[in-house]
């Protein structure tokens, strides 16, 4: 596909020349389609996955037995959307130096074992089963875009850690839930 600017005009997101394929840990946030609850529901501050939602659930957690440079950290699934920490590995992918070269996601062109590819994979595959397991064929599962956070240091990354723990503690009050009124 070639870029087309009356079509692709979406501003990115993303830090403009970093490297998502970089050795690190990305705190990502994927939000289902107008953050409709079909993942399951919270009852007592527990999340209870439907059939959907263990769909998520067991193809987040594959993510890494298929990329072997992939650690999935703490997460959860939630009703309309999925927080988790993916970890990429230092791979050191240059064969003759050592040192890896840095490789930028262009718009069609994907780069293999980046962020914007791994959720890109991983949201295709999730909507496939779950449009399989509710026969409505092509019908939207996630919203087109994701969260994506570099996570710097090990402080943030215990608080983010805590913060996926807690979220199911504070779903009465997250913005994503839609019967929060306040």
């Amino acid at each position: 596909m070639t870029y087309d600017p009356e079509k692709h005009h979406r501003r990115s997101i993303r830090l403009k020349e970093y490297d998502y394929s970089r050795a690190g840990a990305y705190f990502i946030t994927i939000c289902t389609y107008n953050k409709e609850c079909i993942l399951g529901k919270v009852t007592n501050s527990k999340v209870q996955l439907n059939e959907y939602g263990i769909i998520v659930d067991n193809e987040w957690t594959k993510t890494a037995e298929i990329r072997s440079n992939i650690i999935i950290d703490k997460y959860i699934v939630m009703p309309n959307h999925l927080h988790g920490i993916i970890i990429i590995l230092d791979n050191g992918s240059s064969r003759n130096t050592g040192h890896r070269v840095p490789t930028f996601e262009q718009f069609g062109r994907p780069t293999s074992n980046s962020i914007p590819t791994i959720i890109r994979s991983f949201k295709a595959v999730t909507k496939k089963r779950i449009n399989e397991t509710r026969k409505s064929y092509g019908k939207a599962v996630w919203q087109p875009r994701f969260y994506e956070h570099i996570i710097r240091n090990r402080d943030e990354l215990d608080k983010i850690r805590q913060y996926i723990i807690d979220n199911p503690l504070q779903w009465e009050l997250d913005s994503k839930n839609p019967d929060n009124t306040k």
